[in-house]
């Protein structure tokens, strides 16, 4: 009888206490500033604009079919993951001035994860706006930039080109 206890108890109490011990991992998804900067910094291009007038929405025009300065859009932006949010505009493969420092504005940038808003200098529009994050992974992100007084947006798809 004893005998028979003992080969039940044992293997219960050792299930038991290797049980309680295992510790449930769960998942952390990236939040929106980790997927922006990777572990310390990332670099991003912009590779698409999208126009929507009035709730009709263009096809997708490539950066390099756009109407715009050549040196302006191939500029990179770097996304940084310290305390102050830096941000580095630096020219891309067509400089516009030679001899010109490759980092040419250095400012920094938000987000505000309840809202998916995004703020953050645009070489293209040549100024610092507040967008809407419409897709963000660790390799492309989408922006949609309202404009209050119009029934317009521009859409803008950014990749990523490095990432450290």
């Amino acid at each position: 009888m004893r005998h028979s206890i003992r080969l039940v108890l044992i293997p219960v109490v050792v299930g038991w206490l290797l049980g309680g011990c295992s510790e449930k991992i769960e998942p952390k998804p990236a939040t929106y500033s980790q997927l922006l900067t990777g572990t310390d910094k990332k670099t991003w291009k912009m590779v698409s604009l999208q126009v929507i007038d009035d709730g009709n929405a263009s096809s997708v025009i490539p950066v390099a079919q756009l109407n715009a300065d050549p040196c302006v859009k191939d500029d990179l932006l770097t996304f940084y993951a310290d305390a102050e949010h830096k941000l580095e505009a630096s020219e891309g493969a067509t400089s516009c001035q030679l001899g010109a420092p490759d980092i040419y504005l250095t400012d920094d940038w938000t987000i505000v994860n309840a809202t998916a808003s995004i703020t953050f200098y645009i070489p293209l529009f040549d100024g610092k706006y507040i967008a809407t994050i419409k897709n963000l992974t660790a390799t492309v992100l989408t922006i949609e930039l309202y404009f209050g007084d119009i029934n317009a947006s521009y859409r803008v798809t950014f990749n990523s080109t490095t990432s450290k």
